[in-house]
């Protein structure tokens, strides 16, 4: 508080006086101007934490001045504080109009004033943070938009090496976010799982596979079946991602999606029966983001084309799903799957137009 500057725009001797006594042990700086026209050039050099304004100067109307204070860039958010001998609801209605935050009649009970400039000086303040705060937020989320579109531009890239478009990331994508979705509103993991949760599986899953970019073509895009040594090569991808993606979170270690894309990337491929690679992780110890990740990504890789086989339709692939559950699958995932299966099956693939490659 000590360090406040206030300006009086009043002309009456007497609140001048009165004033830079009664304010001056206990709000700081005060500088008192008997004209508006003084008081306009001196803030055109300089902002003031708040104003203390009379209805009547005698060079212009306090509440023409006023106005003026709210329209101006550099003084519209400086509380405007009132002080006026008319105590009449007519003048306290055209004050609050123009922008004043208080209105103070004469004469001054000092308590009661000292009390009203300390509110709103705090309010300033505090108004001054709040802004401060969302533009640190807007900024963050500037930041954090731009790394997602840059490790998804790398996603789209490790995908297009086996002829993907890049469909395959943004339908994985809505896959995730449906069964989180559903997870997240009647399932046992449903304390679990937040609004947060589903938007950072929704950027994350786009990374799972993003460790295929060190996979050799010979390998990537073979249209045979792969032997145990290329294979074991493939496996691969799922440490290489992790790893990348850990140099990445290094260096921004705040970064929920891509520490979630570090689990997703390594983990997607593990089976509920601990029969998946890399670790042979079973049950819950596989993470959920990774379970979920592994049946959206079972769907859309049977329901779509590849270099290898044609895509299969919505029917048979729903029939492998259920014959991996509890195998292959978390049953709890493959419930949430079937309770959203009709959202699924509206995403429409070359089988479903008839359009089979031969």
């Amino acid at each position: 508080m000590q360090e406040s500057e206030i300006i009086l725009v009043d002309d009456d001797l007497e609140t001048h006086a009165l004033l830079s006594g009664m304010l001056s042990q206990c709000c700081g700086k005060m500088l008192i101007y008997p004209l508006g026209e003084l008081a306009v050039s001196a803030l055109e050099n300089s902002a003031p934490d708040l104003i203390l304004l009379a209805m009547r100067i005698p060079d212009m109307d306090g509440i023409q001045l006023c106005g003026w204070l709210k329209q101006n860039p550099r003084t519209k958010k400086i509380p405007v504080i009132f002080l006026s001998a008319v105590d009449d609801t007519e003048s306290k209605v055209r004050a609050f109009d123009a922008g004043a935050v208080d209105y103070v009649t004469k004469p001054f009970h000092f308590p009661e004033l000292r009390a009203r400039i300390a509110l709103h000086l705090r309010l300033s303040i505090l108004q001054d943070r709040l802004e401060t705060q969302r533009l640190v937020e807007r900024k963050i989320r500037e930041l954090s938009e731009a790394q997602q579109a840059t490790i998804f531009a790398m996603a789209r890239l490790a995908e297009q090496r086996d002829g993907d478009t890049g469909e395959h990331l943004e339908r994985v994508r809505e896959y995730c976010r449906l069964l989180a979705e559903r997870l997240g509103d009647a399932s046992p993991y449903a304390p679990h799982i937040l609004p947060e949760f589903v938007e950072c599986i929704q950027h994350a899953s786009p990374l799972h596979d993003i460790g295929k970019v060190a996979i050799p073509d010979s390998i990537l895009l073979k249209p045979r079946r792969l032997t145990p040594a290329e294979f074991a090569v493939m496996k691969t991808h799922t440490v290489i991602g992790a790893e990348n993606l850990q140099k990445v979170y290094n260096h921004y270690s705040g970064n929920a999606f891509v520490g979630m894309g570090i689990a997703i990337a390594l983990y997607h491929h593990e089976r509920w029966d601990g029969a998946g690679y890399p670790d042979g992780l079973t049950g819950r110890n596989i993470p959920l983001s990774a379970r979920i990740m592994a049946l959206a990504d079972f769907y859309d890789a049977l329901r779509s084309d590849r270099c290898y086989r044609v895509g299969l339709d919505h029917g048979r692939v729903r029939t492998m799903v259920l014959r991996g559950e509890g195998t292959h699958f978390d049953p709890v995932v493959v419930q949430a799957f079937l309770d959203s299966e009709e959202k699924f099956r509206q995403h429409v693939y070359p089988v479903d137009l008839g359009l089979v490659r031969t």
